[in-house]
Order: C-alpha cells, then sequence, then structure tokens
C-alpha cells in the first residue's frame, strides 16, 4: 500500500469516525426519537438502534416519563375579594411523542401558562371559605381543564396538587378569632350536652327506683294479704274442724252422762260461797204432771 492510499484513507476514516455518532442513535426504552427528514416529519422511532441519514436526518428525543414542574406562589382573588397566595404542583407526561412535538413548541412552559391562567379563574368563581374548604375539588377541577387543553399536545395531566394556600394577614387573624369562638361554641354545647344528658339519666335513675320501690311495695302488700288471707283460711278450717270434732263427739255422749255431767255442775254452783237458787229443766219436767192433774181438777 502506497503513500498516497494511505493519505486517501486517514480523511476517509476521519469522517466515518465523524459520521456515525450522526447516523446510529439509541433510543431508551422511555424515550422516543422523532424523525425529520429534510424539514418532513417521518414519525417517532425507536426503543433500541436507530439509523439517520447524516445532515439529511434530524431527530429530537422526546421523554416519555411522567414529569412535574412547580408553580410559583401566584397571588388570586377569589368572588368575595380576598387575596390569596396559592403554589402547587402539575404532574404530566407524553403520551403522543409526535404531537408533543408538532403541536406545541414547549409544552412544559405551555402547560404552566394555561395552570396559572386557569388557578385564577377557578378562584375567582369561588368564595374564600370554599377555595380553604374544598382544596381536592379545586385539584379535580385543575387537572381537568388542563387536561382538556394538554390533549390535543399529546400531553396527559395525571395530577394536580395544591401546596399552599396563604391568605392575608388579616384574614389569617380574622380566621383565629373565629376558630376560637367556633371551639368555644363547641365547647359550651358539648359541656350543655353532658350537663342534659346527666340531669338526664338522674332523673331516669330516680324514676326506675321509685317505680322499683313502688312495685316492691305493691309485692310487699301482695304477700302480706296473701300471708293474711291464708291465715284466716286455715283459721276457719281449724275452727270448722274443732266444730266438727265436737259435734262429732257429742253425738256419741248418751243422756246418762249428761245427767251426770249436770249433777256435777249444780254440786259446784252449791259448794260455791254466794247465794244462788238453781231451778233444774228437769224439775220443771217433774212438776209437768202435777200441773196437768190439777188444771184437769179445775175444769171438772
Amino acid at each position: 500500500m502506497g503513500a498516497g492510499t494511505i493519505l486517501f484513507l486517514i480523511p476517509v476514516l476521519v469522517i466515518i469516525v465523524l459520521l456515525v455518532p450522526l447516523a446510529f442513535r439509541i433510543v431508551k426504552e422511555y424515550e422516543r426519537l422523532m424523525v425529520f427528514r429534510l424539514g418532513r416529519a417521518l414519525g417517532a422511532r425507536g426503543p433500541g438502534l436507530v439509523l439517520l441519514i447524516p445532515f439529511v436526518d434530524r431527530g429530537i428525543r422526546v421523554d416519555l416519563r411522567e414529569v412535574f414542574f412547580d408553580v410559583d406562589p401566584q397571588t388570586c382573588i377569589t368572588k368575595d375579594n380576598a387575596p390569596l397566595s396559592i403554589d402547587f404542583l402539575v404532574y404530566m407526561k407524553v403520551i403522543n411523542a409526535v404531537a408533543s412535538v408538532l403541536e406545541v413548541e414547549d409544552f412544559r412552559g405551555a402547560a404552566r401558562g394555561i395552570a396559572i391562567t386557569t388557578l385564577r379563574a377557578l378562584v375567582g368563581d369561588m368564595n374564600l371559605d370554599d377555595v380553604l374548604a374544598r382544596r381536592d375539588q379545586l385539584n379535580e377541577l385543575l387537572q381537568s381543564k388542563l387536561d382538556e387543553v394538554t390533549n390535543r399536545w399529546g400531553i396527559k395531566v395525571t395530577a394536580v396538587e395544591i401546596r399552599e394556600i396563604i391568605p392575608p394577614r388579616e384574614i389569617q387573624e380574622a380566621m383565629s378569632r373565629q376558630m376560637s369562638a367556633e371551639r368555644y361554641r363547641r365547647a359550651t354545647v358539648t359541656e350543655a350536652d353532658g350537663k342534659r344528658e346527666a340531669a338526664v339519666m338522674v332523673a331516669e335513675g330516680e324514676k326506675q327506683a321509685r317505680i322499683l320501690g313502688a312495685e316492691g311495695e305493691r309485692q310487699a302488700e301482695i304477700l302480706v294479704a296473701e300471708g293474711e288471707r291464708q291465715a284466716q283460711v286455715l283459721r276457719a278450717e281449724g275452727f270448722a274442724q274443732g266444730l266438727n270434732e265436737i259435734y262429732a263427739i257429742a253425738q256419741s255422749v248418751d243422756s246418762k252422762t249428761m245427767s251426770l255431767e249436770y249433777l256435777d255442775m249444780l254440786k259446784k254452783l252449791g259448794a260455791s260461797a254466794s247465794t244462788k237458787f238453781v231451778i233444774p229443766v228437769e224439775f220443771t219436767n217433774m212438776l209437768q204432771p202435777l200441773l196437768n192433774h190439777t188444771e184437769q181438777a179445775s175444769q171438772d
């Protein structure tokens, strides 16, 4: 190989070394390469090895991973003319690499501007209390509005998160006083409810005690009355049984026994110190024939 050949090959090798990086591109899994040939879009290429024609084709890398950007604190005026300072984060990802390159120059900057104007418009239609209390709803509205605009750029807004809402100092002091008053009111209401419930429970307990006492007295009276009734029944049964036994014994006593008892009673009466006149029934019976004879004689 002559010296002329070597001198010819050296520039060729240099040109090849310089052209290889321009002709071959390695596209990662989370990337796509938007290829333009003489200014005409050929579409997205990748992932893997992509071959380009040097000085004819031009490639623009597009990252498909989810990205976010921070919106600096923005001063917004609410519907009731209260100024607020709000900052938030916007999360998005490229879902169409071709549209993200062809439809917008800088989709992050464009999305940032849309986010700021949309935030001010939404806050301007809400009262201060709604902005402070409905942060989740405001996040959803921001995401929905941004997604409607960025969708034509091949961008998907995945989330919007408001980090901080700062009202003016005067409003903060008024809110602090209102919060203190509300807490005091709740404490007062809670204390009143506690006292009311305690009074109700005490009254209910007293009522139950009175009911139980009355029920106990009633049961006691019933038991006493039942015992008295049973005692009277038992006494009546005993008295009736005694009469029956006396009657049964009297039925078995003959006239001689009664006469002996009668004479014994007369003997006891006669032995007493007091003066008594006892006319036995039998004496009148003994006089009855004499009386009858006298009456018959007088008639004759």
